[in-house]
């Protein structure tokens, strides 16, 4: 606050340095220190709304591609590599943690490790279905083509949250881990899927090298996955958790990214749009995060 106090006191030096002398320099100084002073506060009132058990935690952000084929697959990948750019140009430390490579282009699935600060709670809004419209780079006949892919956010746990799952409610399987990698890929069944069979919730995890390691992974994932459902449905335990309503929400289709036969992308939530598809393809996502944050907040205070 001192320091926000501090920037402003010099703006208004600076304009009553300008009252009595134009400088052209000194004038762009103070424009360049307001228009940070602003994107500052800005930032800290959206940090003020991000006030969930978990929003300031890192997130791990799963992509799966859905309906449409190998359209699908690719459009999975380019949802890849937007969240990739949103998350640098934040500054978080990125990790893939796993891809499954689709038929003839792009990827089945892939998750990805975001880790910073608040990541989970600007990145929470994203979940659901993204809807993509374009002329299929795979159609020998141009057709227009409309793809599908889901994307599933839940937060890194640290070791403070506990959460008991009985051993009954799991299903544990090993397979091979596959793609590239050490000589234990495709040799080792290091690879493990967790079904959480009340909910019929399941994880994967490849990345570590051992069984023990990756089921440990594993069960964390799902742990977080459950602790956000459950948040999300007011479950006081998680066997209260309705496993119709997990299902039903791969159906949620948030956004639209329209390439033709115009360019729009346009979230059906705040019908927040814009025309600059390649910028927001480029992880300009930001001004769709800060307005479903503030639609939230608004139905949260109107209840």
């Amino acid at each position: 606050m001192q320091r926000w106090q501090s920037s402003l006191d010099d703006a208004r030096a600076i304009l009553e340095l300008l009252e009595l002398e134009s400088d052209e320099a000194l004038l762009q100084e103070a424009e360049s220190n307001l228009t940070h002073l602003s994107r500052e506060l800005d930032q800290w009132e959206l940090q003020q709304l991000l006030s969930g058990p978990y929003d300031q935690h890192g997130a791990v952000l799963t992509i799966n591609a859905g309906a449409g084929g190998t359209d699908a697959q690719d459009w999975a990948e380019m949802l890849l590599r937007m969240y990739t750019r949103w998350a640098e140009q934040h500054r978080y430390k990125v990790h893939l943690m796993e891809s499954s490579e689709g038929d003839e282009a792009g990827i089945k699935s892939a998750t990805l490790e975001i880790d910073g600060k608040y990541a989970y709670g600007y990145l929470k809004v994203e979940k659901g279905t993204h809807r993509l419209v374009r002329i299929s780079p795979f159609n020998a006949n141009d057709k227009r083509q409309t793809s599908f892919a889901g994307v599933e956010v839940m937060p890194i746990l640290d070791s403070s949250v506990t959460l008991d799952i009985p051993d009954k409610d799991l299903e544990i399987t090993t397979s091979r881990a596959g793609g590239k990698g050490g000589q234990n890929v495709n040799k080792v069944e290091t690879a493990v899927r967790v079904v959480h069979l009340p909910t019929g919730l399941a994880v994967r995890c490849t990345e570590e090298r051992s069984q023990l390691q990756n089921k440990e992974r594993a069960l964390s994932l799902l742990k977080a996955k459950l602790l956000v459902i459950a948040q999300e449905q007011r479950a006081k335990e998680i066997a209260d958790i309705r496993g119709d309503i997990v299902e039903a929400a791969w159906g949620n289709q948030i956004r639209n990214y329209v390439f033709h036969p115009y360019q729009m992308v346009k979230d059906l939530r705040t019908a927040m749009e814009t025309t600059a598809i390649e910028d927001v393809m480029n992880g300009e996502l930001d001004p769709f995060i800060e307005a479903c944050l503030r639609q939230d907040n608004q139905l949260v205070d109107s209840n």
